[in-house]
Parts: structure tokens; sequence; C-alpha cells
């Protein structure tokens, strides 16, 4: 069995694909008992997220999982596959420590997706699909994850334009976690806002787009509401924080609509990001006294100040993986060869207790004692000896030095040791 990590993610597959195969976190414990029910995989736990859908899991060879992901959401496999990828070993505990540690998100450095692991592998507790192999390394995913965002700056600086979004809303308001947002558009780069906005949790997010499949697409994604376009002037006062991008050739926010909104706010404050080319939001809002208005240009700004500082945290976070992995894979080696090593101590101890009643018979009959002693030093030497020299002795060809150097190295032995002629 070897360890593997199976799935997708927002840089592999877009959205409508991702969608089909994520799971409900009602349904996450049936589908890990449903996954483990044969022995073509042993241990097994699922991270589904809005971003990716990964299965970690012990198995022979990956095939199986991959079929039973797409049987398990009924689709063809043909419509998944080409999406995939396959991780074995190495490149599994790798790929699960930058994904603990922020390395893998759309968001690079965000500190959600840490939660979301330890919920994942919570469940697979719960379904008692966590075997050693897995526990463990979840264990050290959480120590690597810790250690990259407590020793370096991967969270610290703003390194996307979703990013500077929230923090400069976060400049007006405090806590984005007190605020109602509204998302105008429903196309990449809202959705990469919706993302960052819902990890800081606000009060209620509103996504407002003329399609209205792609806008319930994302509103079930962050548990959202949705409202038409037309919509929006009778329903912006009660927004503090909005974010439009779209591709209309004119504004959609004009400037009587915001004076009539703040109006009805009674002049509390109101934040409005304008991502759009050409603009969504008529420029004369800026001049208004309680509008805060950001355009592309603005939050250009504040990404370039942080990319220098955040891409010197993720050499220091991969670094930090790295060594970490050899680590884990070093645990991983040594795990199997206990059976080994426990096997051979035991036909040891077999040996010592035979050779040992033995002597102890002999003792009680009144033989000599220093023959005694002798006959079982040669016993232990024997028997133990029989293994290694019956395999150096049935070598032939060119495994015969291949032997020689391998008893050589189990037995520490050098030409000094040889004995005398």
């Amino acid at each position: 069995m070897q360890l593997y990590a199976l799935g997708l993610n927002h840089h592999t597959a877009p959205l409508a694909i991702r969608e089909r195969v994520a799971f409900a976190p009602s349904c996450l414990d049936h589908a890990l008992r449903d996954l483990t029910q044969d022995a073509a995989v042993r241990e097994a736990a699922i991270l589904s997220t809005c971003n990716r859908t990964e299965l970690y899991f012990t198995a022979d060879a990956p095939q199986h999982a991959a079929d039973w992901l797409a049987r398990f959401h009924q689709l063809p496999l043909g419509d998944v596959s080409p999406y995939l990828y396959s991780h074995p070993a190495r490149d599994a505990v790798r790929h699960v420590f930058r994904v603990a540690s922020g390395l893998d998100s759309m968001v690079v450095g965000e500190p959600q997706i840490l939660g979301q692991v330890k919920e994942a592998v919570r469940h697979a507790e719960d379904a008692g699909t966590l075997g050693t192999l897995l526990h463990k390394l979840f264990q050290n995913t959480f120590a690597v994850a810790k250690e990259v965002r407590s020793t370096t700056a991967i969270g610290a600086n703003i390194v996307s334009m979703a990013a500077a979004a929230v923090h400069l809303a976060e400049r007006i308001f405090g806590r984005v976690a007190d605020q109602h947002v509204l998302f105008i558009g429903a196309g990449e780069m809202i959705e990469l806002c919706a993302a960052h906005f819902a990890g800081a949790q606000p009060r209620s997010i509103t996504i407002a787009n003329r399609s209205e499949a792609r806008a319930q697409a994302l509103s079930e994604r962050f548990n959202a509401h949705f409202i038409s376009m037309e919509a929006i002037g009778e329903r912006l006062a009660g927004f503090d924080i909005v974010v439009s991008c779209t591709a209309s050739p004119l504004p959609i926010v004009g400037l009587g609509l915001v004076e009539r909104a703040i109006k009805a706010r009674r002049h509390r404050p109101i934040v409005m990001v304008d991502l759009a080319v050409p603009r969504d939001i008529e420029a004369e809002v800026a001049a208004l006294d309680d509008v805060f208005l950001y355009t592309i240009d603005d939050l250009a700004k504040v990404v370039e100040a942080g990319q220098e500082s955040r891409q010197q945290a993720v050499v220091e976070a991969e670094g930090i993986i790295s060594e970490r992995v050899e680590g884990f894979l070093h645990w991983m080696r040594h795990r199997d060869t206990v059976p080994v090593i426990r096997a051979l101590r035991a036909r040891a101890e077999d040996i010592r207790a035979a050779e040992m009643a033995r002597a102890l018979k002999l003792l009680t009959r009144g033989d000599d004692p220093h023959a005694v002693l002798e006959a079982l030093s040669h016993g232990l030497v024997n028997k133990l000896m029989h293994a290694p020299t019956h395999y150096l002795n049935q070598a032939e060809g060119e495994h015969h030095a291949d032997a020689g150097r391998l008893v050589s190295q189990l037995f520490d032995l050098h030409h000094g040791d040889q004995p005398r002629g």
C-alpha cells in the first residue's frame, strides 16, 4: 500500500467541473466509508472546498480512487480525468504540506485552508477511515503549517487584487465581519474577491449578475444571496461594501444612485471597489463625502508594496516544507521496517530460549558447566549464522558479490575482522 493524493483544484479545473465533484459536508462520512468498503483503498480522507476536491488515501494504485470519484458523483470518468492530478508518496506529502500552508491557494497565504484540512481530518476520524499513516501525515501537516505561518511573512502582505480589496475595506471599517457585502458581476475576479471576503466572514454576501445561473453557482459556494442587476438601485443602501467587476461598456452604478443610497444610510460610510475596465462606477462618486471609492489602480499600488516581501516568504516556506517532507519520508521508511525488525528479534529470542532450555537441562543432569556454556555459545552462533551463511552459499553469478557486500554491511564486517589462517 502506497500513499496517494488525487484530485483537482482551481489550477487544473474550471468552476463548472469543480462544482460537479464537490462533496457536501453532510455526505462526507458516507463517501469515506464507501471509498474504503473494499480492500483496494485502506485509509482515506476527503478535502472538499470551493477551490479543490482532493482524496488522500493508501492503495496499491490510484486508479480505483479516480474511478470511485467519478462513479460517486455519477459522472463519466472521461469528464473528470483530464483535470485530475495524482501524486504518489513524496509528492503527496509535499502537496498536502503546501495546501495546508496556503501555498497552493487561490489567495497565497490565506489561513482558512488549514481549518478546512482539519475539518477533513475530523470527518475521516468520525468515519473510521483515518489509519496510522494518514494520522501521522496530518499531524505533521498541521505542525508544518503552523511553522510556516509563525516563522515566515506568508500571510502578512497583500499580493492579490482580492486581498487588497479586503485590506482597503478594513482600513475604513476595521472589521469586515460586521459588514454587508455586495458583488456586482460573477466572473473570475469576483470569484477571487468573494473567496477572500468570505474568509473574513462578513454578516452577509450578495451577488448581482445578469446571468442568474452563474450567480447562483457562486451564491451556493459562498452561502450568498442573489439579486438581479435591476434590483441594485433599490437595494444599494443596505450594503456597506460594494465590489464591482463586469464587462459592461457603460457605468452600472451612477452618481445619483449612490447619492440616494448615502442619504438612506444616514451618511454611514460605504466602501466601493471598482475593478472593471472600463469603469462600472462613475468617477464622480469619489467626490461624495461618505463614499470611499477605490479603482483597480489603487489596488495595484497595495499589491505592489507587498509582492517582494511575500515572494521571500514563499521561498522560506518552500524550504521549510522540503525539510519536513524528508523528515516524514524518513519516518515512513522506518515504519516499513518495523515488522521485519520485530520478526528478526522474535526469531532470535526463539533461538535463545531453545538453547537456554537445552543448557539448563544439561546442568540439571549434572554435566560440566564449562562444557554446557561452550555448547550454549556454539549453538547460538550456529543457529544465528545459519540463515546468512545459507544466503551466501546460494547466491550465484553477479548476485554473489552483491550478497557478500550485503552480509558484510549487515554484520559490520571489515577486513580486520577476517579470521586468521
